[in-house]
């Protein structure tokens, strides 16, 4: 997997809104924050519209802008100001390639897991990480923003230590870290650009998974697809993020529950971090998909080695 280059004081980081609509006022303000990190943005031409419908442009025009974006030399990292639904219109008219021939850093979450995809598929790691409305409402000192621009600046190595859960199933892993929103890589299965297809098989996977305002039945489900696959059982290991705005249902009294108990189902046996800090929350600490990854879960604390 290729590694962006670091980027410096001056450098170009291109905004684009590849998805849904965004308040203009986060744009402007999250270019503010970039411009008070030493940081040149450029707001691409759509990403403040006109909108089309849900989207925050026509697909022509959201595929145009991130086409340059990759394609300029002199912007160095890619910020997607927000997700919702949309990337996945854009994968068949990028090329890989592309990519390859100039890795950059890719950074966003939620739908953004599409183009997260297109990136590990190019053989490029990008960035699971905050995006517009993080850096225009939050402090400057957040620690998920500080990590951020500690890799976007020094690169990898980094590492995390959170908190245990009850749920875990401990145990080490190392693999490649792929995932991301949860919908949106199951939506990609049985796709060129399927994530938990696309990891070196010597390597193996380390999966993340989040989402927001999904059922637990319709988790269950999606993870259920997973395991009859037979893709969740080859990973090395799995990191449950956030999980947020459901309620609880008749069957399971929140989402880890019922995780552990599908997991138990099937006979799973592989290590298991619950309640990372990463998803559709201010505690969203940025992931380098595609990176090496080296994972230890015990009782007391989770430590996850990204290289």
């Amino acid at each position: 997997m290729i590694k962006p280059s670091n980027l410096k004081s001056g450098h170009k980081i291109a905004i684009i809104s590849p998805a849904t609509i965004v308040k203009p006022i986060y744009i402007d303000q999250a270019a503010e924050a970039l411009k008070a990190e030493g940081l040149k943005p450029i707001i691409m031409p759509h990403a403040k519209g006109p909108a089309k419908g849900s989207y925050a442009a026509a697909d022509a025009d959201r595929l145009a802008d991130l086409l340059a974006a990759i394609s300029d030399p002199e912007i160095k990292a890619i910020l997607c100001a927000r997700g919702g639904y949309g990337c996945n219109h854009l994968l068949h008219a990028i090329p890989p390639q592309l990519i390859a021939d100039n890795p950059k850093w890719l950074i966003g979450f939620s739908d953004i897991s599409a183009l997260h995809a297109l990136w590990q598929k190019a053989g490029v790691i990008s960035l699971h990480a905050p995006m517009a409305k993080h850096l225009s409402t939050l402090p400057a000192d957040h620690y998920c923003t500080r990590a951020m621009m500690h890799i976007l600046r020094d690169g990898l190595p980094t590492e995390y230590m959170t908190p245990s859960h009850p749920l875990i199933t401990r145990g080490e892993a190392q693999g490649i870290l792929a995932g991301g929103n949860l919908a949106v890589i199951n939506g990609l299965a049985a796709t060129p650009f399927d994530p938990l297809n696309l990891a070196d098989s010597s390597e193996g996977l380390i999966l993340f998974i989040e989402d927001i305002a999904e059922k637990i039945y319709a988790v269950e489900r999606m993870l259920t697809r997973l395991i009859l696959a037979g893709q969740l059982q080859k990973c090395k290991a799995l990191i449950v993020g956030h999980f947020t705005e459901y309620t609880p249902d008749p069957n399971h009294p929140d989402m880890e529950h019922m995780i552990r108990a599908l997991l138990d189902r099937y006979d799973i046996k592989i290590p298991v971090a619950f309640g990372f800090p990463a998803g559709h929350t201010d505690d969203n600490l940025p992931l380098p998909l595609g990176a090496k990854a080296s994972l230890s879960i015990t009782p007391d604390s989770t430590i996850l080695s990204l290289e």
